[in-house]
């Protein structure tokens, strides 16, 4: 460990970010860098555990404590080796990843767990400026080609993987961009494209050809790419927004949010779109949904100077500590407050949406709710609610963005033609262990397989779809296995 006594002398420290009143005013992201001083200090807060519990938090299994050894020491070249052995993109989960390791971090049973998500930002934008980020794939190919269909952080992990093990791939994409999720889901306050983008270029270094625009399935036969690779890896998104069918949802001003971030997304990039625009600007906005693409949408809404912002959530408001139903080191369910939410938000737990409100004009003017009690098992786990007598009422809002998730991937055109099996959840049915579905040579990886999850899980599901896949073409892999920490999971 790079300090015997830093956890006990150096407390969490996170960067700065700008203030909200500057950072509104853009959509430019606003965290900053550590100091070499506070970088050193908070890798030192790492305890080289014997067990380190970290790596199973981490759903790729990161070697946490010896990249944060290696950074104590400024060895920046071993610290970006030891993080790109497990994670092929820590840009980006450095920056919009939940960080479960962090919740599992041993430090975390009586203190601030360890800065470990910004750690790996750090190390990643080092190595990038001291150019240690380079191609890795081999001069000698195996001359299998493999399709990759979808560009989000599942494809790409599945992609640089393939080609670092020799492989011809082509990564199809049915938007003008690679990123998925990242490009044109994630606002460019949390994540700039630029950094999608550069990532793109090391893997196009690295002999991946990225076709654009193509929907396989309806601009190109689903069946002529497989009949024209050796694999091929489904990895589209869960893309079907979860709706709300109560009275009035046929009202103008009701969107899902997926369809409003894609457009200011589009904005930013100066990119092109046909549907008609989305602004919140001048409007109270309610936004149904209390996850992560809801906070988007608060924070999208602030940035186009909404009157006001409110977010609802059904389920009860959840404890800012661990309970005794929530021990370390699982995945506590507390209360998150993000950078959205600080920039300004009404946040409402337990309210449950009757009706939507129009005018003459079929205009949303407001909307009908009432409030909900909860009934609880022995854990605390929510059972059913009841909605609470004499609570019902009107709140007045001109844009509602529904941002309660997603129910499965699209299932016409592609996944239609080539005749995958689906699961009870209506996601592509492939095997927990070898990635395969019931068409032969096909593949599947994270949302479509496993249903929307985070971007970290999307990378593992990529990883091991890739592993699969090069044993399924050359009887065996050189990529890196999971095992390892599946049977430490496993133990413990």
């Amino acid at each position: 460990m790079g300090k015997v006594t830093g956890f006990q002398e150096f407390g969490r420290e996170l960067p700065q970010k700008a203030p909200v009143a500057e950072r509104v005013k853009n959509y430019n992201e606003f965290v900053g860098l550590y100091s070499d001083d506070k970088l050193n200090q908070q890798s030192a807060r790492c305890m080289n555990c014997g067990i380190p519990f970290c790596h199973s938090g981490c759903p790729l299994g990161n070697i946490i404590p010896e990249f944060n050894d290696a950074v104590y020491r400024k060895n920046w070249e071993e610290a970006y080796q030891i993080l790109s052995s497990t994670n092929n993109f820590p840009e980006f989960t450095g920056r919009i990843c939940p960080a479960p390791c962090e919740s599992a971090c041993v430090l975390g049973i009586n203190k601030p767990a360890v800065a470990i998500e910004e750690i790996e930002k750090h190390i990643i934008e080092i190595a990038y400026a001291k150019n240690l980020v380079k191609p890795v794939a081999p001069l000698v190919k195996t001359g299998k080609k493999v399709a990759v269909i979808g560009s989000g952080p599942a494809g790409l992990a599945a992609a640089a993987q393939l080609s670092k093990a020799g492989h011809s791939v082509t990564v199809y994409e049915r938007d003008d961009k690679a990123g998925g999720l990242l490009r044109y889901g994630i606002p460019d306050f949390k994540l700039e494209k630029w950094v999608v983008d550069r990532r793109i270029k090391v893997m196009e270094e690295d002999g991946v050809e990225f076709k654009y625009n193509v929907e396989v399935g309806k601009d190109l036969s689903a069946d002529e790419v497989v009949r024209n690779h050796d694999a091929v890896i489904l990895s589209g998104g869960s893309t079907i927004p979860r709706d709300l069918p109560i009275p009035g949802r046929e009202l103008k001003g009701i969107h899902f949010a997926m369809n409003f971030l894609k457009q200011q997304n589009k904005r930013v990039s100066d990119t092109k779109f046909d549907a008609e625009d989305i602004f919140a600007t001048g409007k109270d906005v309610v936004v149904i949904g209390g996850g992560d693409t809801g906070s988007d949408c608060v924070g999208t809404s602030n940035r186009q100077s909404a009157a006001s912002v409110k977010q609802f959530e059904v389920m009860f408001r959840p404890p800012e500590a661990r309970t005794a139903h929530m021990p370390w080191p699982t995945y506590p369910m507390v209360l998150k407050v993000t950078s959205s939410h600080e920039e300004g938000a009404d946040r409402y737990w337990g309210i449950n949406t009757k009706e939507f409100l129009g005018d003459e004009n079929g205009e949303l003017r407001a909307i009908k709710v009432t409030d909900v009690s909860w009934e609880v098992d022995v854990l605390g786990r929510p059972m059913k609610f009841t909605e609470v007598e004499g609570s019902e009422r009107e709140i007045a809002c001109q844009r509602v963005f529904l941002a309660m998730g997603f129910v499965n991937p699209q299932h016409e055109g592609m996944l239609k033609k080539l005749g995958v099996e689906l699961d009870v959840r209506k996601n592509v049915n492939a095997n927990d262990k070898t990635y395969r579905t019931n068409v032969s040579k096909v593949f599947a990886a994270g949302d479509m397989r496993r249903g929307q999850s985070l971007v970290v899980w999307a990378i593992s599901e990529g990883r091991e779809a890739a592993r699969k896949v090069d044993e399924f073409l050359m009887g065996h892999s050189t990529l890196e296995s999971k095992d390892a920490v599946n049977e430490f999971e496993q133990v413990f």
